[in-house]
């Protein structure tokens, strides 16, 4: 049976996007240990690194086989990584919060988000990376989502994504004319992109104000920390668009502007 929108109660589509989420944060694991160093992501069947076993079903169902299994493999005995574990909690959290702000099926629609956003920022972090094979269906999701709000939110949309990849891109452009080497990443164009295309035109200011703060917090807290900062000091610029582009498309526009 097809849901529509008046199938689930809002608890109910925040319960579905939260379980959805569990298993989203099992494959998001997967991905961003396999993609950074070419494996194949769903040919190759999941195995316990320490013994080498195939996992079977009862080893994979989300958040549960971690705690029956306290943390182990249940074959010999060697530590599962947390990180699924924290994944899976994590995913299912942000679909609660997206069900908390915007009930009913866009409950839907903001985990995806979220989910998208949390594996950009895991490789961008860890690898200094936002490949197109993700930052593409970004921008892709976003246009779907928005179109089935009508042609309308489609247009603005539509011009976001071109938006926000023309202004990074041409700003990277200038800044490796000028300097003569690289000042942004090849994928930060194509994931602001993928910002404009959830959050609109509109949002875009909002986006990348929420991701400014966000890096100068990291470098400010650096620097009570003691830590040496640089003017060439590589920051992984995905994680603070990450943080920008889901605060704006939770709460809107800073100053409360919101698309007709």
């Amino acid at each position: 049976m097809i849901l529509d929108a008046h199938s689930l109660p809002d608890w109910g589509w925040m319960a579905l996007a939260a379980t959805l989420g569990a298993v989203a944060g099992s494959f998001i694991g997967l991905i961003s240990l396999r993609l950074p160093v070419g494996r194949p992501v769903g040919a190759a069947r999941s195995a316990c690194d320490g013994c080498g076993r195939r996992l079977g079903v009862l080893d994979l169902v989300p958040i549960l086989s971690f705690v029956a299994l306290r943390g182990r493999c249940r074959t010999c005995g060697s530590p599962i990584a947390r990180r699924y574990l924290l994944l899976e909690v994590g995913c299912a959290l942000l679909a609660v919060w997206a069900g908390v702000v915007h009930p009913g099926p866009l409950a839907l629609a903001g985990a995806l988000l979220a989910w998208q956003l949390l594996l950009l920022c895991l490789l961008d972090a860890e690898h200094f990376w936002l490949p197109r094979v993700v930052t593409l269906p970004l921008v892709a999701s976003g246009l779907a989502v928005s179109a089935a709000s009508g042609p309308q939110a489609a247009l603005h949309s539509l011009i976001g994504a071109a938006a926000g990849f023309l202004s990074l891109a041409t700003i990277a452009a200038l800044y490796r004319r000028l300097r003569g080497r690289e000042g942004l990443g090849g994928g930060d164009a194509y994931m602001l992109a993928g910002a404009g295309a959830w959050v609109g035109w509109i949002g875009l200011p909002t986006t990348l104000l929420w991701a400014s703060l966000a890096g100068l917090s990291l470098v400010a807290s650096s620097l009570l920390a003691g830590r040496k900062v640089t003017a060439d000091q590589r920051l992984p610029f995905g994680v603070f668009l990450a943080a920008g582009t889901w605060l704006t498309w939770l709460y809107g526009p800073l100053g409360g502007v919101r698309l007709p």
